[in-house]
């Protein structure tokens, strides 16, 4: 590494940028998760480039005060940013209460209004005042690694009145996003929740606009908080998660502008605010995949365990139910379900691993743990059907698809009150035997 951990909080040229991301990813991330859970992801894209008419006009003040003449005081951008932003919220409202426009009509509307006028305004400035022009445009793509420490205080306030708005209105935000109707029966003031927690969303849009961009973003509100969701349902573990992968986020991809360059010995240099944008953007795609519970990957191979489950318990009822428990050959097996010479290696192999089948003389047949299995199976299967027909009043004749799905699903509770319920019959709608918890057929 070109540089050490400690560097980027220590050295003057790397602090302001690593910690002023930092913080920006921490604000967005926590802020990101409460417009997540309200159904509200798309309002960061609008104000984001809503922020816009507020950067230029905000470069417009500072370029008629001869004291700004050297810089643009970031101060004055994010108050006339925030003023702009907020205006957009407003008037994303009226269209929905009070002219009917629905969500996302309303959203594009506001996002191509306001930053045509940005534009508008923009164009305008280019030639009156262009320093200030080239100046303005680092917030439409971000510029992180000229934040200075005196950014770094700024961020670091805001930061702190978001962190204080959720730690002291947590429980009233929790009623108010997930039961409003209950928050409003506790006689709690929701209108004023709904505006304070918009005021902190377009704050965290306004933060992160001077280091990702306006145009980047949105994808810092949504990108930590989609990652954590995928990992858990708890709102606290929610928010933490998310902001872990907002800091580590923005850290990384500060880390990943200097060294990537400086390890492929590149003369070109890489920008933070897009880096930091795809680092959140792969942590939300891997939680996507590989999360513990919702990823993509991870369900396929749970759904894929299940139905060679589903399979070898059907091959082990059927070598119960039909030959008597007798061994068998592995062309018998092979040709009664129409497997191929693969497929039945790895079933009968399958088999062996778990315990239910051996083979003696060259022939397969069930152990006593197998019996066991099939048999709970077949009896499983008989009393759904037995419920089926008894209580939902189906046809004996349709109702073994059903129970063919549902023998592998039963657990030992179930089972237990279906056995109650029935009072543990002998005989399935077809006058078959049930076999008993530990008998045979």
């Amino acid at each position: 590494m070109l540089y050490s951990f400690a560097d980027y909080f220590t050295d003057p040229l790397l602090r302001a940028s690593t910690l002023g991301s930092m913080l920006m990813g921490l604000c967005s991330a926590l802020i990101g998760v409460i417009a997540l859970v309200k159904r509200r992801a798309l309002i960061g894209e609008a104000l984001s480039h809503a922020c816009y008419p507020g950067v230029v006009i905000g470069a417009l003040i500072a370029a008629n005060f001869a004291f700004f003449a050297e810089k643009i005081p970031l101060l004055t951008l994010l108050i006339t940013s925030f003023i702009t932003s907020f205006g957009a919220l407003i008037f994303i409202e009226v269209l929905k209460r009070f002219l009917r426009v629905k969500d996302d009509a309303a959203l594009c509307f506001c996002l191509a209004s306001f930053f045509g006028l940005g534009v508008l305004l923009a164009s305008r400035m280019q030639f009156s005042h262009p320093l200030w022009y080239q100046k303005a445009q680092v917030f439409l793509y971000g510029q992180a690694a000229t934040l200075t420490d005196s950014h770094v205080i700024l961020y670091a306030v805001l930061t702190l009145i978001s962190l204080l708005f959720i730690t002291l209105f947590f429980r009233t935000l929790l009623l108010t996003t997930f039961d409003r109707s209950y928050a409003f029966t506790r006689g709690l003031n929701v209108l004023a929740i709904d505006l304070l927690t918009f005021a902190l969303i377009t704050l965290a849009v306004v933060i992160g606009i001077r280091s990702v961009g306006l145009v980047l973003m949105s994808g810092m509100l949504i990108s930590p908080a989609v990652a954590a969701r995928q990992l858990t349902d708890n709102f606290k573990k929610l928010l933490f998660i998310s902001a872990v992968i907002g800091v580590v986020s923005a850290y990384i991809g500060n880390l990943l502008s200097l060294e990537i360059p400086a390890y492929f010995n590149l003369s070109l240099s890489l920008p933070t605010g897009p880096l930091i944008m795809l680092v959140a953007s792969f942590f939300a795609f891997s939680a996507l995949l590989f999360a513990p519970k919702r990823g993509v990957v991870i369900r396929f191979f749970r759904m894929l365990s299940f139905k060679k489950r589903c399979h070898r318990e059907n091959v082990l009822k059927d070598f119960c139910r039909q030959c008597n428990c007798c061994p068998l050959s592995y062309d018998a097996i092979r040709k009664r379900h129409h497997l191929s010479y693969f497929a039945t290696f790895f079933l009968l192999s399958s088999l062996r691993w778990e315990g239910w089948v051996e083979k003696i003389e060259k022939r397969y047949q069930l152990t006593e743990s197998g019996k066991q299995r099939s048999l709970r199976i077949i009896r499983l299967h008989r009393l759904w059907e037995v419920y089926l027909v008894d209580y939902l009043g189906q046809d004996d004749k349709q109702v073994h698809p059903f129970a063919e799905k549902m023998e592998h699903i039963l657990t030992p509770e179930l089972e237990e009150e279906l056995t109650e319920l029935l009072n543990d019959p002998k005989f399935d709608p077809h006058h078959k035997p049930i076999p008993a918890k530990q008998g045979s057929v």
